[in-house]
């Protein structure tokens, strides 16, 4: 994939964006590996992906221009970036490891395009696994004293490190409206739930008390609303009425994982927007 890169872009939707942006790339003999599009109905708004290359180098200011001028033409926000441009991932937890470790594992296999460059727990628990990776490790406790000091630390480390994408892999405290608004549509989180049902605290032992036979999790965008952001990815497992709720949550802690790894890789490879209280997933 030398020199392959990926455009992603949005714009109000009407006649003729498809052939405009396409006849950019026949223009400059670009060759299109692969295009995906979405027109939204009911919010009128127009969605692309598109996997493009190679280019003769690996600069993309030759198309910069045309792009410039189509971002005018057609309200368009767009986006182009390297394919092999990994971002940068900022991973918090709190007590409970299951998704950290899997997706260092997965980081560290090469199973996703990501780079994690800090870890950040309210609890000194996980240290030790940061440091076998050869991760840094900040413990940053918080009280309802402390929270705002915390964030305002956290958004620190966010700029430190060029943090583009922040995942929340269990980490059990209610963020500000100021950091999700700071770092909006840029904060994963995994909800140990099939949303909207169960919300809250020890959903598995909800789940378990209404006799549910199938349990599952939610990746989403994290926003002021608690449990209430863009769903990324959902998945479920069924189980029955011999499950306690502590088989439970053991059953589901493989979908946890399985879920927001799903939602982190379809991020870094550009195929998840934004569309108002959902999201279109390429």
């Amino acid at each position: 994939m030398a020199n392959d890169h990926f455009l992603t872009l949005s714009c109000p939707d009407k006649p003729g964006i498809v052939h405009a942006v396409t006849g950019v790339f026949a223009g400059e003999k670009v060759n299109i590996i692969d295009l995906q599009q979405f027109s939204d109905p009911v919010t009128e708004k127009f969605f692309m992906r598109v996997h493009f290359g190679p280019t003769p180098t690996e600069s993309t200011e030759f198309l910069r221009p045309h792009f410039a001028k189509l971002a005018g033409e057609y309200d368009m926000t767009y986006d182009i970036r390297p394919v092999a441009q990994k971002p940068k991932v900022l991973i918090m937890v709190s007590k409970i490891g299951h998704c950290l470790n899997d997706l260092l594992f997965r980081s560290k296999t090469g199973q996703l395009p990501i780079e994690i460059p800090l870890i950040v727990s309210n609890h000194p628990d996980f240290a030790p696994l940061a440091a076998s990776y050869g991760i840094e490790f900040r413990h940053l406790p918080v009280t309802k004293e402390t929270k705002a000091a915390q964030e305002g630390q956290i958004l620190e480390l966010i700029r430190e490190h060029q943090v583009e994408l922040v995942v929340l892999a269990r980490y059990m405290q209610v963020l500000s409206p100021t950091l999700c608004e700071a770092m909006s549509g840029k904060i994963i989180n995994i909800h140990h739930s099939f949303l909207p049902s169960f919300k809250g605290a020890k959903p598995y032992h909800q789940a378990y008390d209404r006799g549910v036979k199938i349990i599952g999790a939610t990746a989403h965008f994290v926003t002021a609303d608690l449990d209430e952001g863009p769903i990324i990815e959902q998945r479920v497992a069924r189980v029955d009425h011999s499950l306690s709720p502590k088989a439970l949550v053991d059953e589901g802690s493989n979908v946890e994982s399985q879920v927001l790894a799903a939602a982190v890789k379809w991020y870094a490879e550009r195929r998840v927007f934004l569309n108002g209280t959902r999201t279109v997933v390429f």
